[in-house]
């Protein structure tokens, strides 16, 4: 099944760059996650693609089996082969993970399991297993519940990186080095972090509170950056109908936020704001509408893209649809809502967060109710049927008005819109619990318990009785799991081997599972695994050393700290101004 199912699908694909040849490194890129979900991940495409174009790398691409495949691999005893060359994944030099979401650091540990390679670090050694790495933005933020089970990250960007790591480790290999002496010259590349020289230290509690460091320098892993966008194309390489955005051809437009929202990962880790320049965009965008009709722009916020307009327009005069991945109520233009409505866009996402003006002071969306309705109005009198609506519930400083105020603001929103020229369709409200997340300025704040958190839903539910408007809510238990993996320090690893232990003997949810740890925990203090509790729901201490500090993401601890005050006392920040400010450190 698995080898037919892979050629059936390759057979399928549209490959939209020329393949290089192959040299003497075999590297297998891995997306530890499903075909369809694989073939959406821009990173993904774009870190294969730089594999591929080394003259000395032979590249290969595997992923997370399909259930119906894995189950069957399982019951068989099968092992997990390479997707373009149904090769032992354990036969390959080098195993590149890309990892976009802290959620599949599970599947980190099927996919090698499956591989007959095994996850910890310290049972590969002696032996001859490939070299295991591990990039992508959810490494950028936090890699340490994983740092058992890989031997090298690269933290940042990797255009510049990934051919660097290439050269050094054809280098090491070419001189006849040993795997130890190996990675000390891999761990010389800037943002690389070989996890085996750092040594946590815990203290009875279980709070990290030293690190001892063994290699070169100071220990410190200076994140990667490109400056320039416009040097590297980051678009689709590989169409596939599967795919689940199988109708676009995607273009990144961005990296980075200008608007400092508190909560937002991407607005901190990816600082400076970059953007590529609008004849670039438009290029890729009008180059790509030779494959498909819709074009998905990729970025963090669309609205505030410079020259976004022009390009919807030109996207729309050639026949084609342009899909912004979520646009900023007061950046909407009525030259960029004409383009979109014109070139065929039904739908449109918008992202007010949070239902009150004091909320979205607090987490600093630099948003108004009024500019919020305008651009509701603006887009359903331009055409536009169907409204997305993002929100989040459980945001620190939040009240219980707060949350009643989504159901109001979305209330206002309909009355508005029906005040336009065309009849609203659809409103659909997405809810998601809050999750902190490092390098933010709600780090140190703890996600808001389950059970409080269904309650709220609960209640905007019996408030919403709009019959076009659909609540859809993430489940509070998924947000816990992302909290846990977002905030953990390298103890979280064991937790992760336990959880796959028990879903390969028995397959289905994770929660029960973490449920026994988290008794287990509470009988045995020091329990065998850590509270999974303590890192969701427990407040970090300004002063306490945090797991992922050990990275240099240039932005100053005091900054996000004087961030998460302002947020306290409802105070918002500007938009970054990278042409003269350099308070956060980014500049």
């Amino acid at each position: 099944m698995q080898r037919k199912r892979a050629q059936e699908r390759i057979a399928r694909e549209r490959v939209l760059f020329k393949r290089h040849p192959g040299g003497d490194i075999a590297a297998c890129i891995v997306y530890p996650n499903i075909y369809p979900l694989a073939m959406a991940n821009l990173g993904f495409q774009a870190i294969y693609r730089i594999f591929d174009a080394e003259p000395n790398v032979a590249a290969d691409r595997a992923f997370l089996p399909d259930p119906d495949e894995r189950q069957a691999m399982e019951a068989r005893g099968e092992m997990l082969l390479s997707f373009e060359q149904g090769r032992a994944l354990s036969d390959f030099d080098i195993l590149a993970f890309s990892i976009s979401f802290e959620t599949d650091y599970l599947n980190v540990l099927a996919i090698l399991d499956l591989a007959g390679i095994p996850a910890s670090r310290e049972e590969r050694r002696g032996h001859n297993y490939p070299l295991i790495i591990a990039g992508g933005s959810a490494i950028f933020l936090n890699p340490e519940p994983i740092a058992d089970f890989i031997d090298l990250f690269l933290i940042g960007e990797g255009e510049e990186m990934v051919p660097e790591f290439i050269a050094a480790w054809r280098a090491a290999r070419d001189a006849g080095v040993s795997r130890d002496q190996m990675l000390a010259a891999l761990a010389r590349i800037p943002g690389a972090y070989v996890p085996e020289y750092y040594e946590p230290k815990y203290d009875i509690p279980g709070r990290l509170i030293a690190v001892n460091y063994r290699g070169e320098g100071s220990g410190k892993v200076k994140r990667r950056l490109i400056k320039d966008l416009n040097r590297f194309q980051t678009n689709s390489l590989i169409l596939t109908n599967e795919s689940v955005f199988g109708d676009m051809y995607l273009v990144e437009a961005s990296r980075g936020c200008q608007w400092g929202c508190r909560f937002c990962a991407a607005g901190f880790m990816y600082r400076p704001i970059r953007y590529r320049s609008p004849e670039e965009l438009a290029a890729q965008a009008l180059s790509g509408l030779e494959q498909r009709k819709v074009i998905g722009l990729v970025g963090a916020e669309m609205a505030s893209v410079p020259g976004v307009a022009e390009v919807a327009a030109a996207v729309a005069d050639a026949g084609g649809r342009l899909s912004p991945s979520s646009l900023k109520a007061d950046c909407i233009s009525p030259a960029l809502a004409q383009a979109l409505v014109r070139g065929g866009n039904r739908s449109v996402t918008i992202a007010p967060e949070a239902g009150s003006e004091r909320m979205r002071k607090v987490i600093n969306k630099n948003l108004t109710e009024a500019e919020i309705l305008r651009a509701a109005a603006m887009m359903v009198g331009e055409g536009v049927e169907n409204l997305k609506l993002y929100f989040m519930i459980g945001l620190p400083e939040e009240t219980s008005a707060d949350v009643d105020a989504i159901a109001l603001l979305t209330a206002r929103i309909l009355d508005r819109a029906r005040t336009a020229k065309s009849r609203i369709g659809r409103v659909t409200l997405s809810l998601n619990p809050f999750v902190p997340k490092p390098w933010t300025p709600f780090q140190w704040d703890p996600m808001e318990e389950a059970k409080s958190l269904k309650a709220k839903v609960a209640a905007l539910r019996s408030m919403l009785t709009h019959g076009n408007v659909v609540l859809d809510a993430e489940s509070p238990r998924e947000a816990y799991f992302q909290a846990l993996l977002s905030r953990g320090d390298r103890r979280v690893g064991g937790i992760l081997q336990r959880l796959h232990r028990e879903r390969r003997r028995e397959p289905g949810e994770i929660w029960q599972t973490l449920r026994e740890i988290q008794r287990e925990a509470m009988r045995a203090k020091p329990g065998p695994l850590p509270n999974p509790d303590n890192y969701v729901y427990r407040r970090y201490g300004p002063d306490e050393l945090l797991p992922w500090d050990f990275i240099d993401h240039s932005v100053h601890k005091n900054f996000l700290l004087s961030e998460r005050k302002k947020a306290h006392y409802e105070h918002q920040t500007k938009p970054c101004d990278v042409t003269r400010c350099t308070v956060c450190g980014a500049c």
